[in-house]
């Protein structure tokens, strides 16, 4: 909001300076060579020199303002001692100025003003964690956005609170007992299922009976929707999956479930082209993981 504020300042001196500059008398540009010529044939009245610019300015005898430039090729003491010291005696009048610290910023306005604009919408584009929202940071777009529960933010959901779906109720007892006491099938040489499939129509209960799970075993619950792992920029989503899966093994034992995985669903090597979609890539990261 200050920024903004500056910006409209500075644009309205900028605008006020080049007003005040368009009601003054026009100036004449002309090339160095004609300015030495004018001094050669004593036309010159006044001179304003200003070395750090390598201009010079001033008013000719019939009142005609000009304005030139020395090429770098001159060096500005001998064009004094050369062109301008010898027509001292003339009646010219030769003025050696600074530019104003004042006139150098709003000559310099319109670029900062242009920088300025970049950064504000960059930051803003930071704060608002890019196109999906969510993070802080736009340099956290492969950063998962699971909502991890602990067992003391699951209010202690079970299967009891689950109504009806007995039948899957008795085929995950047996994730949940492999998650409460692993070793005795590590011993056996058994291996816990890489996922199971909840397939259903909205509002049958996949969400809460997967919450039942992580409460019934006393795990950690990661929640993400499958729509969360697309961007639209590519690598995103293998990024977060990569991402999601780390923060997981941290928390090992542990369940991540993602919800509408039909957003990144497809079959695999179905891309037209030689190159692979977000969606594509993804997925193929997520099959890694698991």
């Amino acid at each position: 909001m200050y920024f903004l504020i500056f910006a409209v300042v500075l644009a309205v001196a900028w605008f006020y300076q080049d007003a005040a500059i368009s009601k003054q008398e026009p100036v004449k540009s002309i090339e160095f060579s004609e300015f030495v010529s004018y001094l050669d044939k004593e036309q010159v009245q006044t001179i304003k020199i200003t070395e750090s610019a390598r201009r010079y300015e001033g008013e000719l005898r019939d009142g005609t303002l000009f304005i030139t430039y020395a090429p770098t090729v001159y060096d500005m003491e001998t064009v004094s001692r050369t062109y301008i010291i010898p027509q001292s005696g003339s009646g010219l009048v030769v003025q050696s100025v600074k530019p104003s610290s004042a006139a150098t910023w709003l000559s310099w306005l319109p670029t900062l003003l242009l920088i300025g604009v970049m950064i504000f919408f960059w930051t803003s584009f930071m704060g608002a964690g890019g196109a999906g929202g969510g993070n802080k940071n736009v340099m956290n777009f492969g950063k998962n956005r699971a909502h991890m529960l602990k067992d003391g933010d699951l209010k202690k959901i079970t299967f009891d609170d689950v109504a009806g779906l007995d039948e899957e109720k008795a085929e995950l007892e047996e994730i949940v007992d492999f998650l409460r006491n692993p070793k005795k099938y590590v011993q056996l040489g058994a291996r816990i299922p890489k996922g199971v499939l909840l397939v259903g129509p909205p509002g049958t209960g996949k969400t809460y009976i997967s919450k039942a799970v992580a409460g019934e075993a006393g795990v950690p619950f990661f929640s993400i929707s499958g729509s969360d792992f697309v961007e639209m920029f590519v690598g995103v989503g293998a990024s977060r999956v990569r991402d999601l899966f780390t923060e997981a093994k941290k928390n090992a034992p542990c369940i991540v479930f993602i919800d509408e995985i039909d957003a990144v669903g497809r079959r695999r090597g179905a891309g037209i082209g030689g190159g692979n979609d977000e969606r594509e890539q993804t997925l193929n990261q997520l099959l890694v993981e698991m």
